[in-house]
C-alpha cells in the first residue's frame, strides 16, 4: 500500500508542546454541580458506602497518582470515544483546587466507570463469529470493583488506558500531531481508532489490518511481529470480524469459488476437455461437507456451467499450486474467511495487495504457525486436511485501518472498501 506522510511529531513532542485543541476545554473552570454522573450515581453511592466512604483516588486529601493518571487519560479521552472526558477533568480539578476531595473521588470513580465502558464499546462494522472474541459490557460496579481490588490502582488506568498496542501507537501519534498543529484530528483517524478499540483479555492474539494489507502478532501487549498478506479486491472486501483460531489445516483442499468455476475453470474444460481437470488436481463434487460425493466431470456440461445456468462444486487436491499452498488457518465466521499459504510469492511484493476473493493469504505461512504452535508445522504426511490443534486458542481481529502510524507520524492509506466514505455519519457521532 502507498502511503502518504501527514506532518506531526513524535509521542516525546508532548513533553515541550501545548495540548491540543481537543483537549482545550480542560482549561477552563467549569461550574461545579453534582459531582456525581446522574445515571452512575446509585451504583457509585453503593461502591463508597461498601467501603465505608473510603477515597479511592486520594491519600490524606490529597490526589494520588492514579488521580493524575486519570486527569490526562480523561483530558484526552475524545479520541478514546468519550467526548466528554476533557470536561470531567476539568470538573475534577476544580473541585480539587476547592478542596473538594470527597467530591471529586467520587467524580473521579464516576469518569473512570464512563471511560473503560467507552474504550471497550464493539467496533463499529465488526462482525463477531465467536463468543469467546464477543465484548462484554462491564457493570459499573464490577469496573469499580477491578479498580479498587488491582495492585496499583495507577497500573489500572494504564492498562485500561490501552486496549491493544496498535491503537496506542495510533492514538499517541494522532495526539501528538494535534499538540503540534493545534487541529482536530481527521475522519480517517476518528474511524480507524473506533474500529481498531478491540481489548482481548488473552495475552496472545492477531490483528490483520486490510487497509495496509498487513498482520501483526501481539503478544504480551507488543507488536511480536508482523508480515504482508493479500487481502480481498474492491468488489470483494474483506470483511472486518472478529473470532478464534483454534487449529492449523496442514494440506489443505482449496474449495472454488464459483465465480471462478464459472468464469475461469469451466471455459477452460469446455475447450481443452476434463483433462484440464484431472491435470490441475480438481474435483467435481456435490458439496463441500466431509461425506461430499464426487462427480464424475464428463458428465457436466461445462458450456452451461460457463453460462451460468448450471452450477457445480470444485475443490483442488493438495498440490505445489494448489491456491491454499501448504496450510491454511480457519475461525468461524459466516464469511467463510480464513488465513492461508500461497504459492504465488511474488505479488507480495506488490504495493496494492488487494487481490483475493476475501480471503487473507499470507506471506509466511510457516511463521505464522510457528508463532500459533510453538513448533515448526513441517510434516512428511501428505494426507490432506490434517487437523493440529493449537496449545492455547488465539483471537483475530480483522480490521480496517486507513489512519497508519509511520516513523511516529499519521499517515494514511487509499480507502480501497470505501468504508471511510460511506461511514461519515458515524465519524461524526465519534468527535
Amino acid at each position: 500500500m502507498k502511503i502518504r506522510i501527514l506532518a506531526g511529531a513524535a509521542c516525546a513532542a508532548l513533553i515541550t508542546v501545548a495540548e491540543p485543541a481537543i483537549a482545550a476545554s480542560a482549561k477552563t473552570e467549569m461550574p461545579v454541580a453534582a459531582s456525581a454522573i446522574p445515571s452512575l450515581a446509585p451504583a457509585v453511592a453503593q461502591f463508597y458506602a461498601a467501603r465505608g466512604n473510603k477515597p479511592l483516588w486520594f491519600q490524606a486529601g490529597a490526589p494520588t497518582a492514579a488521580a493524575s493518571n486519570l486527569l490526562t487519560v480523561l483530558e484526552r479521552a475524545a479520541l478514546d470515544g468519550l467526548a466528554s472526558g476533557p470536561d470531567l477533568a476539568a470538573r475534577a480539578r476544580a473541585l480539587i483546587g476547592r478542596g473538594a476531595a470527597a467530591e471529586a473521588d467520587q467524580l473521579l470513580s464516576s469518569a473512570l466507570v464512563l471511560y473503560v465502558q467507552a474504550i471497550r464499546l464493539p467496533s463499529p462494522q465488526m462482525t463477531y463469529g465467536d463468543s469467546w472474541v464477543t465484548p462484554r459490557r462491564t457493570s459499573p460496579a464490577q469496573i469499580l470493583s477491578n479498580a479498587a481490588s488491582a495492585p496499583s490502582l495507577a497500573d489500572y488506568v494504564a492498562a485500561a488506558s490501552v486496549p491493544n498496542p496498535v491503537y496506542a501507537q495510533l492514538r499517541d501519534a494522532a495526539y501528538a500531531d494535534m499538540a503540534v498543529t493545534g487541529a482536530q484530528p481527521d475522519d480517517r483517524v476518528i474511524a480507524s481508532l473506533a474500529r481498531v478499540r478491540e481489548a482481548p483479555f488473552q495475552k496472545r492474539y492477531i490483528i490483520v489490518d486490510a487497509a495496509s494489507a498487513n498482520l501483526m502478532m501481539i503478544e504480551d501487549g507488543k507488536i511480536a511481529g508482523s508480515m504482508k498478506v493479500i487481502v480481498g479486491k474492491a468488489d470483494a472486501p474483506t470483511p472486518m470480524l472478529a473470532s478464534t483460531i483454534y487449529y492449523a489445516t496442514l494440506n489443505p483442499y482449496w474449495n472454488v469459488p464459483g465465480d471462478l468455476v464459472q468464469n475461469l475453470i469451466a471455459p477452460r474444460v469446455a475447450a481443452q476437455g476434463v483433462k484440464y481437470i484431472t491435470d490441475h488436481n480438481y474435483d467435481v463434487l456435490s458439496d463441500y461437507s466431509a461425506s461430499a460425493t464426487p462427480i464424475d466431470p464428463k458428465s457436466v456440461d461445462w458450456t452451461a456451467v460457463a453460462a451460468g445456468t448450471t452450477l457445480v462444486k470444485m475443490r483442488q487436491r493438495p498440490n505445489p499450486a494448489n491456491s491454499m499452498g501448504k496450510m491454511k488457518f480457519g475461525f468461524p465466521n459466516a464469511s467463510d474467511i480464513y488465513l492461508h499459504d500461497s504459492p504465488n510469492k511474488d505479488l507480495f511484493a506488490q504495493d496494492d495487495r488487494s487481490l483475493s476473493h476475501g480471503c487473507i493469504r499470507l506471506s509466511d505461512a510457516p511463521r505464522l504457525a510457528r508463532w500459533l504452535l510453538g513448533r515448526d508445522a513441517a510434516t512428511d504426511d501428505q494426507t490432506p486436511e490434517q487437523h493440529v490443534l493449537l496449545p492455547t486458542p488465539v483471537p483475530i481481529y480483522v480490521t480496517y485501518l486507513t489512519a497508519q502510524v509511520n516513523d511516529g507520524r499519521i499517515a494514511f492509506v487509499a480507502d480501497v472498501y470505501g468504508r471511510d466514505r460511506s461511514n461519515s455519519s458515524a465519524v461524526a457521532s465519534l468527535r
